[in-house]
């Protein structure tokens, strides 16, 4: 079996994450990943939260850097 790609990992993780959001009425969908830079729109209660910045940047992003690559960054797309 090869090796997970960068890509194969962000997603996987963001897969795993997904739960938490949905838990919470919301959903997310990857957009695109470009390198190290994952375009992410949040979609049902996450979509228009004011807290949602700070779940991008605060929760998942944070989470791929400590767990993947400490250069990953995060963009919502609306």
């Amino acid at each position: 079996m090869s090796e997970l790609t960068l890509a194969d990992k962000m997603t996987n993780r963001l897969e795993e994450l997904r739960v938490h959001l949905q838990a919470d009425g919301g959903d997310m969908e990857i957009v695109e990943i470009v390198g190290k830079t994952v375009r992410l729109r949040l979609k049902g209660a996450c979509g228009g939260c004011p807290m949602a910045t700070m779940t991008i940047k605060n929760g998942l992003e944070r989470i791929l850097k400590e767990e993947i690559d400490e250069e990953i960054v995060i963009e919502r797309v609306m």
